[in-house]
C-alpha cells in the first residue's frame, strides 16, 4: 500500500486533479470521478456557506433593530411624561417678579455666593421664598429641569418643599414654601434668641433634622 498526497493522477483525460486529502492505493490507478465528485462536494459546501452566513447576519441585525426600537419607545414616552411633569411646576416670570415686588431689597431674606433669596406673595395669598440663582451657572436648561423634578419629588414634613421653578432667558428661579421663623442659625448664634432654645426644644430640632436626613438616604 502506497500513499499519494497533494495530487491524484486521473487516467481518463491524462491530467492531475488537486486534492486536499491523502489517498492510498495499491498500484491501481484511481478514476477521475473521485476528483470530480470531491470538487462538486466542496463547491456545494462553499455555496451553502456563502448563502446561509449573510442570511443569518441579516436576521440577527433585523432582530436587534426591532429590540432597540421596542425598548426606545417606552423610554421616549417616559421622557415626554417627565417633561410634562416639569412644565406643570413652572411659574411665569412676571408672576414671580410681581410677587417679590421686582426682587426688591426690602423683600430680600438673604444672599449667598451663588444665589439671592427673596420673600414673595402670590395672588392667592400664599407666601413663597424665591431663590434667584447666579447667571454664571453653566448648567443647561434640561439639567436644571431634571434637578427641579428630583427635588420636587422630595416630600417630607422636615424638608422645605419646592413648589416650582421659573426659567426665563438667563434667569433661573426656585420657588419654595416660605418658612416664617427664619433660619435656625438665627436662634443658635443670637445671644438673646439663644436663651429660648432649652434642651427639650433642641432635642426636638435634632430629632426633626435626623428624620429629614433619614428620609433623604432611605426613602427618597
Amino acid at each position: 500500500m502506497h500513499q499519494l498526497s497533494g495530487w491524484l493522477l486521473c487516467t481518463s483525460e491524462s491530467k492531475a486533479c488537486p486534492s486536499e486529502a491523502d489517498f492510498f492505493f495499491n498500484y491501481v490507478v484511481m478514476s477521475c470521478d473521485f476528483c470530480v465528485n470531491k470538487g462538486k462536494k466542496r463547491n456545494t459546501t462553499r455555496t451553502i456557506i456563502i448563502i446561509v452566513f449573510p442570511t443569518i447576519i441579516a436576521i440577527i441585525l433585523v432582530i436587534s433593530i426591532c429590540i432597540v426600537l421596542r425598548l426606545r419607545k417606552p423610554m421616549d414616552s417616559f421622557e415626554m411624561d417627565q417633561i410634562t411633569s416639569v412644565e406643570s411646576l413652572q411659574f411665569d416670570f412676571s408672576t414671580i417678579k410681581a410677587a417679590t415686588y421686582n426682587f426688591s431689597d426690602a423683600n430680600k431674606l438673604g444672599k449667598g455666593g451663588f444665589e439671592e433669596v427673596h420673600r414673595g406673595r402670590l395672588l392667592d395669598g400664599q407666601e413663597i421664598a424665591v431663590k434667584k440663582l447666579s447667571r454664571n451657572s453653566r448648567q443647561g436648561d434640561l439639567e436644571f429641569k431634571n434637578e427641579v423634578l428630583l427635588v420636587a419629588k422630595l416630600q417630607h414634613r422636615n424638608l422645605v418643599r419646592l413648589l416650582g421653578f421659573c426659567l426665563e432667558g438667563s434667569e433661573r428661579l426656585l420657588i419654595y414654601e416660605f418658612i416664617p421663623n427664619t433660619s435656625l442659625d438665627h436662634y443658635i448664634f443670637d445671644p438673646k434668641k439663644h436663651a429660648n432654645l432649652d434642651w427639650e426644644m433642641r432635642y426636638k430640632i435634632i430629632r426633626g433634622i435626623a428624620r429629614g436626613i433619614l428620609y433623604l438616604h432611605e426613602d427618597s
